[in-house]
């Protein structure tokens, strides 16, 4: 990418305030058993961090690596697991904790995997949902904002592992457009 440019799409203030409220409705749905927080590696480590904190209520983390990008701008298809959970989930209510939705393809293989573990239920937070680029259905439980097809970075997402440190969520686009 010749000379990449970033628009602030979201404000790292706008993030903290729906991530607070995401916080309070979790909180409210979940009064009691186990609750278990699975953020997808990379890309969702600062929003798990950051939701967990808002959740009031005990919360137990863990991490799965999925890829299905390789080091484009578009998904590769092709799914696989990079790191998987460090702990049983059997009996638990999981949510999977994503930056972002888009073709539904990595999260409804994700769901296939993680209903073979047994848990209580499973959901879906996702800081960004992309609805129009869905090739395969998945129900966002708690979406942070829906956006419209740009590539984005910030925030814990990345194009090429660059940008994960941003505060606010940028639009990526080659300077030359």
């Amino acid at each position: 990418m010749n000379n990449p440019t970033l628009r602030v799409m979201i404000s790292d203030a706008e993030i903290d305030k729906r991530i607070h409220e995401l916080g309070e409705k979790i909180t409210e749905d979940y009064k009691d058993g186990d609750l278990v927080l699975v953020g997808i590696l990379k890309g969702a480590f600062i929003f798990v961090a950051d939701l967990a904190r808002a959740i009031n209520r005990p919360v137990r983390l863990d991490f799965m690596g999925i890829s299905s990008y390789g080091k484009g701008k578009t998904t590769s298809g092709e799914v696989k697991v990079t790191k998987d959970l460090d702990a049983s989930i059997e009996g638990a209510n999981v949510i999977i904790v994503e930056d972002i939705v888009d073709t539904g393809v990595t999260l409804s293989y994700l769901i296939g995997q993680l209903h073979n573990r047994k848990p209580r239920s499973i959901r879906i937070a996702a800081l960004l949902d992309k609805p129009d680029r869905r090739l395969r259905p998945v129900q966002v439980s708690y979406t942070g904002f829906t956006i419209p097809d740009e590539f984005v970075v910030g925030y814990g997402l990345d194009y090429a592992e660059d940008y994960r440190g941003l505060k606010d969520i940028c639009i990526l686009s080659d300077g030359a457009t």
